[in-house]
C-alpha cells in the first residue's frame, strides 16, 4: 500500500485524520492521483537532509539521518534524528489514532518529567576509564548485553517501578542501560538488573529481532528523552519516547520487541512513530510563548515526533518522557496538556510490521 503524503501542499486533501479514511480502512482511488499531482507541482522530492546528530557527553547520540526530507521513517537507529515533518503518512493513521482514543484514560500530551526532579528518567556520564563492575541479570539474561559495565556506585536510579539506570561512557561513546536496577554493593560494587542493553552511539546497528532492552520495545532510552540543556538552547532535534496503555503484539524497526498478546491491527505496535499534523502545528504554535520550554517541545512533536517505546500504566496514553531535572518549569510544560492526541498522525515507516499475529 502506498504511503500518504502530508505537507502544506496537501492540506486541502488532508484537513484531519478522518479525511484519510474510506470505509474505515485504506483506500486508493482519486485521492492518490490528486496527491501525486500536487506533490509534483510542489517540486517533487526534497533535497537530502544532513542535520547534525544531538550530542551528550561529547558523543553523538546515534548518527545523523542523511536521507531526503520526504523519506519514510528510517528502519535503523538514525531514525531518532530524522525530521519527519514532510514524511508520508501511514495509510492506517486515522485508525491508529482512533483506537488509541478509544482506550480512554489520558488523551492529551502529558510531559512525564518535572516535579522538581522527582519525575523523568535520570542519566549520568562517566570517563572512558571508569571501572567496570559486575551486573547480575535476573529476568532476561538471554536478551541482555552485559555482565560487566562501567556503572558507578552512585549512578542515579529512576523513581518508580521501572528503576532505569542510564550511563554514557565518554570517549568510548558507549551507552549502558538497565531495567529494574538495584545497587547490591559488596566486593566489586555489584549491581543487579532485570535486563541490560549496550549501545554504540556511533552505530545504527539494531538489537537482534525479538530482543528487549531496558525498554519494552528493544529501543534505547536516552535518545528519546527530552533533555533540559537542549530545550534551554531552543531546539530538540530528535524523536521523543512515548507510552500507551495498550500496544499490539508487533514491532516496527528500529524497535525489535513487543510486549503484548493483543493482535488488534489498530493498536500501536512498538516503534510506531507519530507526529503532530501540519494543520494543527501551524494553527497552534503561536499559542506557546517564544521563550517557553513548552514551545521547544511542541515544535519537536511536529518535526521529530514520538516513538512508541513501552506500555504505560493504566490510562498512561500520550506520556512523553524527559530526563529528570530540577530546572523544568511545571506550569510551562503543562501547556502541552492542551494538545489532544487527535492532533497526531502516524508517520509511514520504511520497515514492515513484524508480528506473529
Amino acid at each position: 500500500m502506498s504511503p500518504l503524503p502530508d505537507s502544506a501542499a496537501l492540506s486541502a486533501f488532508l484537513p484531519d485524520n478522518r479525511c484519510m479514511r474510506a470505509g474505515g480502512r485504506r483506500s486508493r482511488g482519486w485521492f492518490w492521483a490528486s496527491a501525486v499531482a500536487v506533490v509534483a507541482l510542489a517540486g517533487g522530492t526534497a533535497p537530502a537532509s544532513a542535520a547534525k546528530a544531538p550530542r551528550v557527553g561529547g558523543c553523538p547520540v546515534f548518527p545523523a539521518f542523511k536521507g531526503p526530507a520526504q523519506a519514510r521513517s528510517a528502519a535503523n537507529l538514525a531514525a531518532w534524528n530524522q525530521d519527519v515533518s514532510k514524511a508520508p503518512l501511514d495509510p492506517n493513521s486515522s485508525n491508529y489514532v482512533d483506537r488509541i482514543s478509544g482506550l480512554g484514560g489520558n488523551q492529551v500530551v502529558h510531559a512525564d518529567f518535572g516535579g522538581n526532579g522527582r519525575y523523568g528518567i535520570p542519566y549520568t556520564t562517566v570517563e572512558r576509564d571508569q571501572r567496570r563492575v559486575r551486573v547480575k541479570v535476573t529476568a532476561y539474561p538471554g536478551e541482555s548485553d552485559f555482565g560487566l559495565a562501567p556503572i558507578p556506585r552512585d549512578a542515579p536510579i529512576e523513581n518508580g517501578s521501572d528503576r532505569h539506570v542510564l550511563v554514557l561512557q565518554r570517549g568510548r561513546c558507549d551507552l549502558f542501560e538497565m531495567y529494574a536496577a538495584r545497587y547490591v554493593g559488596g566486593t566489586g560494587h555489584r549491581w543487579q538488573a532485570g535486563s541490560t542493553a549496550r549501545w554504540d552511539l556511533r552505530s545504527t546497528k539494531l538489537r537482534h529481532d525479538g530482543w528487549t532492552s531496558a525498554d519494552a520495545a528493544g529501543l534505547p532510552i536516552l535518545p528519546g528523552l527530552v533533555r533540559y540543556g537542549e530545550v534551554k538552547r531552543g531546539h530538540v532535534s530528535h524523536a521523543i519516547r512515548v507510552t500507551f496503555e495498550e500496544t499490539r503484539r508487533a514491532y516496527i524497526h528500529p524497535a525489535t520487541h513487543y510486549a503484548s498478546d493483543q493482535c488488534d491491527a489498530d493498536l500501536p505496535p512498538m516503534g510506531l512513530r507519530l507526529r503532530l499534523s501540519s494543520h494543527y502545528f501551524h494553527a497552534n504554535v503561536g499559542r506557546f510563548p517564544a521563550d517557553s520550554q513548552s514551545r521547544v517541545v511542541f515544535k519537536a512533536l511536529y518535526h521529530y515526533g514520538i516513538v512508541n517505546a513501552d506500555n504505560g500504566g493504566s490510562g498512561a496514553n500520550w506520556f512523553i518522557t524527559g530526563a529528570s531535572s530540577k530546572r523544568w518549569k511545571d506550569h510551562d510544560l503543562d501547556r502541552l496538556k492542551t494538545v489532544p492526541g487527535t492532533a497526531f498522525v502516524v508517520v509511514d515507516s520504511r520497515a514492515p510490521i513484524t508480528t506473529p499475529c
